[in-house]
């Protein structure tokens, strides 16, 4: 169901588009459909002039706890994967205009990973960033094994990725993972304040400054298209189909 992922232009926030989770009573996993409908959102805010900055939310005490398992038995079990996923994260590494997010609470596998991708982050205190790819028999995505030992070392990266190590909200801003740790009940209005605020800025001028700050993105592709092949693979392998059954049994 596309109506997972709302879509909106609020009136008191000119020039943002907020791109929210709405699937709490999945914790807002994300399926194919969901990809698709983020992908097409972040292309349209590309080439339209009335959206300055893309704000990323999730619901009251979660963001999202990452890709809907059901996909990855789907595709385990012989089915195919589609390339919403890929074209997804393709389109958020190359984002052309700012983009914010605002987390409490969950924030598991791509619902921490996406974070790399957006210039500002807010999290409440409650925040939990987990990967457990490696505990699925998979392997990191969205070019995190390339961009979180750049951000916050090979020790705290292995932590985060390969032993499935929780970050806390205090601990993921010390890593540089998130800017600063909000209220829960702010989380919300602060994210969409900030995005505001962003939008009034000159956007050429801050269009430049992003590119320069971010720098080339060619590797950050080239690493996400290399991730795509193992976790691809793995999904397909014995020990990973036995972690999702593990999985869905609890």
């Amino acid at each position: 169901m596309t109506d997972h992922v709302t879509i909106e232009r609020p009136e008191n926030y000119p020039g943002v588009q907020v791109i929210r989770f709405n699937r709490p009573e999945k914790k807002n996993a994300i399926t194919k459909a969901m990809y698709a409908k983020m992908t097409n959102a972040l292309t349209v805010a590309a080439d339209d002039p009335a959206v300055r900055v893309t704000a990323f939310l999730g619901t009251d005490g979660c963001f999202s706890a990452g890709n809907d398992m059901a996909d990855f038995m789907a595709f385990a079990m012989g089915g195919t994967m589609g390339h919403e996923v890929i074209e997804f994260l393709e389109a958020l590494a190359t984002a052309p205009k700012p983009i914010v997010s605002g987390v409490d609470g969950l924030a598991i596998g791509i619902g921490t990973t996406i974070h790399l991708h957006c210039d500002l982050t807010l999290a409440s205190a409650r925040s939990v960033f987990k990967t457990p790819f490696v505990d699925l028999a998979l392997v990191p995505e969205a070019a995190s094994s390339l961009l979180v030992p750049r951000l916050m070392g090979h020790q705290r990266a292995f932590a985060l990725l390969a032993a499935g190590e929780p970050f806390s909200a205090t601990e993921a801003q010390d890593a540089g993972l998130i800017w600063k740790i909000v209220g829960q009940d702010a989380v919300n209005d602060e994210t969409l304040s900030l995005a505001a605020s962003l939008a009034k800025k000159p956007p050429e001028a801050l269009r430049i400054a992003r590119n320069l700050i971010r720098g080339d993105r060619s590797d950050v592709l080239a690493r996400i298209d290399e991730e795509a092949k193992h976790f691809a693979s793995q999904l397909k392998s014995a020990e990973a189909r036995a972690a999702f059954e593990a999985f869905m049994r609890r």
